[in-house]
């Protein structure tokens, strides 16, 4: 319980330095955002050069310190390191998968006609105005949703309305009214994509032709981003390139160690800090540029899709006089489909280009604190080289691992998946990077790639490869102390798994560094029956449950069953049926008993004669002895 209270002490201490930060940036002009200053905070306790120490616990004095320092840190006019770190902070904070981008882009359009979406469901429409402004709402809808067109544009409302009158006319609005409100939802947007099918079929059906105009049926805004985005990042990059060069031939110059002393007026770490500023910034764009290249196949496949299915369409309409709804509707459905997916790569371009705008002025301050005038002369006659002049001179040079058997080295003729490795450094030449006091020269995979401890290495030539090799210890260590000088390093050559995080320290109050500790959701499970053999199908622990199937087989009972043949069944196998003789039953009659005593038997004779007839009377009674 201490160790949770002390952690969470901990973590709000961190959180209002922080906090404090950020109000006092604000209260000077300038707003900074929680993540920057985190990372800032971060940046300052690693430098060895703050005195900060890890193992000591935090105290008002260091407290006040750090905020000093990372006061100043945040508050540097025209820093390019600076500028690199909120570059980086901002690309985290904005850039993201294609995926989660188009996701965005869906939300936002949800949330933008979901007011129009619940009028329409909502409605409770009475007189014959209210049923006019409802069809006109859905209208309204399918516009917004399609993209097709303004709402005001009165062409674009006609065409709308007359394809929807087509396939939807005013007189289904009543059934429409007493749908539920997920299937009101749903048939809006089946009918906004027939309408918008039936628009483009349309539009591309051309008079007395039959070639369909590709770009008449792109989106209008992915017709100005298309050729625009991709020029733009390749214009940026270009730039960028250029100075890329400049800056490393510069450095590469000063950094010589066979260089004469002197020239000790030139600002070599602000250099290597406008060095970094634009490489970080190259990357950067050649993630945007791949993105773009990426949304231009797309277009084209997209488009080839498009015209094939209205060319399917055209000769589905144009062969029958009449054509089935169920025929011709998942057509218009298709080209809908094909349109929106033209409108998300449209969305997509749009936001790279202003993420590549926004990065502009994150490299102002390098380009103010150095023209290129400036790096021309400290240039004079030394020679500008690309990164792939580098690896072109460099290609020649190739290890032997037979030279240095000690180490692991892959080549790309006995490696699978080379091209694929995961580079360290991003790339970097390590051993460049400690000889030559922070120079940044791309390395060459194809010299060979060293495995060290799960990571591969990659260099600019083959003597730096050999002594890296020698002691690779020494130079990741050493990496990782040019890093904590300059904290701009750490995302550029992707070296967060060799830092710790900025996070309390649970036993030894509010210290800032702390190994980072992996955590994770589990959970264990008993099983009931262990052994596969003692598991009884039939058990039931819940006595309900066995009343109910007490009641279902006592019901059972009193039912009639029989047996039933087909014509498939019949005479397919032996049937064997058990009959039930019937009982011995007896029944029990009455017999009478009598005495022996003779029954009277008296008749009388001549009763229906005359009215003065004389009556004659028989016995006929057996005697007693007979």
């Amino acid at each position: 319980m201490s160790v949770e209270l002390s952690r969470a002490h901990a973590e709000g201490v961190i959180k209002n330095i922080i906090r404090d930060i950020v109000l006092e940036c604000a209260a000077r002009g300038h707003a900074v955002s929680d993540t920057l200053v985190a990372f800032v905070v971060k940046a300052v306790v690693l430098d060895p050069r703050n005195g900060f120490n890890v193992d000591r616990t935090l105290t008002k004095q260091d407290v006040q310190k750090l905020q000093e320092l990372c006061l100043d840190k945040l508050m540097e006019q025209c820093s390019p390191s600076l500028d690199t770190i909120k570059m980086q902070v901002f690309f985290d904070m904005n850039y993201t998968s294609r995926r989660e981008f188009l996701e965005e882009v869906h939300q936002l359009v949800e949330s933008r006609l979901s007011a129009v979406s619940r009028e329409i469901t909502d409605s409770r429409v009475k007189t014959r105005e209210e049923l006019d402004a409802l069809y006109r709402k859905i209208v309204t809808y399918i516009q917004l949703r399609s993209g097709m067109g303004s709402p005001t544009d009165d062409n674009a409302v006609q065409e709308a309305s007359a394809a929807l009158q087509s396939i939807f006319p005013q007189t289904e609005l009543g059934a429409f009214m007493v749908l539920l409100k997920r299937d009101k939802e749903q048939q809006l947007n089946e009918l906004t994509m027939i309408v918008t099918g039936i628009r483009l079929f349309n539009k591309g059906s051309k008079k007395g032709g039959e070639e369909t105009d590709l770009r008449g049926l792109m989106p209008a805004v992915l017709r100005e981003a298309l050729p625009v985005t991709s020029k733009s990042v390749e214009n940026e990059l270009r730039v960028s390139q250029t100075l890329v060069c400049k800056y490393t031939a510069v450095l590469e110059k000063l950094t010589d160690p066979d260089r004469q002393p002197g020239g000790s007026d030139v600002p070599v770490v602000l250099l290597k800090q406008a060095l970094y500023n634009i490489r970080q910034h190259e990357v950067f764009l050649k993630m945007l540029l791949s993105d773009a290249c990426l949304c231009a196949k797309h277009v084209e496949i997209l488009q080839t899709e498009l015209s094939s299915q209205m060319k399917l369409l055209k000769e589905t309409v144009q062969s029958q006089t009449a054509v089935p709804t169920a025929k011709v509707f998942p057509l218009f459905k298709s080209l809908s489909k094909l349109w929106s997916g033209l409108q998300d790569e449209a969305e997509l371009l749009n936001i790279l280009n202003n993420i590549m705008l926004n990065l502009q002025p994150f490299v102002a301050s390098q380009a103010k604190i150095f023209s290129e005038a400036f790096l021309d002369g400290l240039l004079e006659e030394s020679e500008v080289k690309t990164d792939e002049q580098r690896i072109t001179e460099s290609s020649d040079e190739r290890i032997v691992p037979a030279e240095m058997k000690t180490q692991e080295w892959l080549l790309p003729e006995t490696t699978v998946g080379f091209n694929e490795l995961p580079l360290q450094y991003n790339g970097v030449c390590g051993y460049t990077l400690v000889n030559r006091d922070g120079l940044l020269l791309p390395g060459n995979p194809h010299i060979g790639v060293l495995k060290h401890e799960e990571k591969f290495y990659v260099f600019s030539s083959k003597e730096a490869a050999m002594k890296f090799a020698s002691s690779p210890v020494d130079f990741v260590a050493e990496v990782a102390e040019k890093a904590k000088h300059s904290p701009e390093l750490i995302q550029l050559l992707k070296l967060h798994k060799q830092f710790p995080c900025v996070s309390p320290y649970p036993e030894s109050g509010e210290s800032l560094l702390v190994k980072p500790i992996t955590k994770c959701e589990s959970g264990t499970q008993t099983d009931v029956h262990p052994l596969e053999t003692n598991i009884v199908k039939s058990y039931e622990w819940n006595e309900w449950e066995l009343r109910r199937k007490a009641i279902q087989l006592a019901d059972l009972r009193t039912k009639v069953t029989h047996s039933v043949q087909t014509d498939l069944s019949h005479m397919r196998r032996e049937n064997v049926s058990q009959t039930w003789l019937p009982k011995n039953a007896a029944t029990q009659s009455k017999r009478d008993g009598e005495s022996n005593v003779p029954k009277p038997q008296i008749y009388l004779a001549g009763l229906r004669g005359e009215r003065d007839g004389r009556v004659v009377k028989t016995n006929l009674t057996r005697p007693v002895d007979n």
